[in-house]
């Protein structure tokens, strides 16, 4: 909270801040917004009258102190208000990349009355002056954070505003009929109706099933955020180093023909079309020979519980079927796995010493089936780009969901989870037949959820909260 509000008592401020990563490199880019930004860098900036110049223009020239020192040639871009990132007028110093010039060409501005920007002021101000709304502003942290090419296409997504304005079309609907019940009250007396009870319902369902599909979409969201934790388990000697190894086409992990190599967990990322899969190998799961072992299988049993997809290999020179469905029923049946809506994926592993199996014998009612069983030769690399195309489709169930709205912000997943159970409410309020009044509290309360999403309603703690995560400089 004295984070926001000293934010809010100081935005006619100039600010200051590094926007490229501390410490050395070509360039460093130094980033000022505010009313006096521009004349205040012009005083000290040789090449072109800045005060005159048109916004979004860039300008060489050389940076001097106070003192008639030269600091650095540099490179100016000028955006003026409201053509800008803050929607004030901004302006941006590529320099050297020495820390030293850095640091003289901030304290210079220091000195002069700028002050140091907060974490994330400068989206703060961006929101606050209307350039982003709250959802659009938390996907440029998330733009900043993406480390894959799903996560980075659904920030730009939603930082172009897809996703708020479905938002604010739902709130438009429901505030158009909310009007109508609000109505309805101030003639309360008169008995009358404006507000077609039956249409009511109607929208609701509708918006109701829009806010589903959101809601739904936010395990897919959160999968291509975070990654998919994908755990690779089975007996001693099964191959499932080996696997990670040809998965990743690199010796990740030590591959022996000792049983019990692996002792703890080794995790790896695999990017397979635009999708971080963090690949898990673990400690074989069999009874342990030692206290270090079964340490290991009991780090592997919690990993499979904790998945999102199950990688299980089983030897087929080993393992007959009824040892599969043994192992299914103690370690995946017995955990939590099949409750948690992980996905399982079984690889009949080193099909090159025994090229005679038959699939279809080892098939268990719907657990494992055709579409989940796979062989392989991990050794030999066989079948690893259908293992990939596997894996994809394990957590992307339909491509075409790809294309649309997705929700991967939690705090959003808990907004639309509020406003449908409000909604919820509205309609049973319609079966029973209760007064106006508290329908249009039902409304108002689900309108005050979808308005927390874009930030039409707000409050200083989540503020506070969204913003201090941001790096200064953004």
């Amino acid at each position: 909270m004295a984070y926001l509000c000293a934010m809010q008592n100081n935005l006619s401020d100039t600010i200051i801040a590094l926007s490229t990563p501390p410490g050395q490199g070509a360039i460093g880019v130094i980033r000022l917004s505010g009313n006096d930004a521009i004349s205040i860098v012009d005083r000290f900036f040789k090449g072109r009258n800045l005060e005159k110049v048109e916004g979004n223009t860039v300008h060489y020239g050389k940076l001097y102190d106070e003192n008639e020192k030269l600091l650095d040639e540099c490179v100016t871009t000028v955006f003026r208000a409201p053509r800008s990132y803050t929607r004030e007028d901004v302006i941006e110093i590529s320099c050297h990349g020495s820390t030293y010039i850095i640091e003289q060409i901030i304290h210079l501005f220091l000195r002069m009355g700028v002050r140091m920007a907060e974490k994330g002021e400068f989206t703060m101000r961006a929101f606050l002056n209307g350039q982003l709304d709250l959802a659009q502003a938390e996907a440029v942290a998330d733009l900043i954070a993406s480390d894959n090419e799903g996560s980075h296409e659904l920030a730009l997504r939603q930082m172009r505003g897809g996703f708020s304005e479905e938002i604010k079309e739902l709130r438009q609907e429901l505030i158009d009929f909310a009007a109508l019940i609000e109505l309805e009250l101030d003639f309360g007396e008169e008995d009358v109706e404006f507000a077609d009870r039956q249409k009511l319902e109607n929208l609701i369902n509708k918006i109701q099933g829009v806010i589903k599909k959101l809601m739904d979409s936010f395990h897919l969201g959160n999968v291509i955020k975070n990654g998919v934790a994908t755990v690779i388990a089975g007996r001693p000697n099964a191959g499932k180093s080996t696997l990670l190894n040809s998965l990743l086409n690199e010796d990740r992990a030590i591959v022996s023909d000792i049983a019990g190599t692996t002792r703890d967990t080794i995790e790896e990322r695999l990017n397979i079309r635009g999708i971080d899969f963090r690949l898990i190998d673990t400690a074989g799961i069999r009874k342990a020979q030692d206290q270090i072992e079964k340490i290991g299988v009991e780090k592997t049993i919690e990993k499979i519980e904790q998945s999102t997809v199950v990688l299980y290999l089983f030897d087929v020179t080993e393992s007959t079927p009824e040892d599969l469905w043994q192992d299914v029923d103690r370690f995946l049946q017995g955990s939590k796995v099949l409750t948690s809506g992980s996905k399982q994926i079984f690889v009949a592993n080193k099909m090159d010493l025994n090229p005679y199996v038959k699939s279809v014998d080892y098939y268990k009612d719907d657990l494992i089936t055709k579409e989940n069983l796979i062989t392989a030769s991990a050794k030999n690399k066989m079948n690893m780009e259908a293992i990939k195309d596997l894996l994809y489709h394990a957590v992307i169930d339909n491509p075409q969901l790809m294309d649309q709205t997705i929700v991967s912000n939690s705090r959003h997943y808990d907004a639309l989870n509020k406003s449908y159970a409000s909604l919820e409410a509205v309609l049973r309020g319609l079966t029973t037949g209760i007064t106006g009044d508290f329908i249009a509290m039902d409304i108002r309360q689900s309108l005050h959820h979808l308005g927390e999403i874009t930030g039409e309603i707000s409050s200083d703690d989540l503020l506070d909260s969204i913003f201090s995560r941001f790096c200064i400089g953004k």
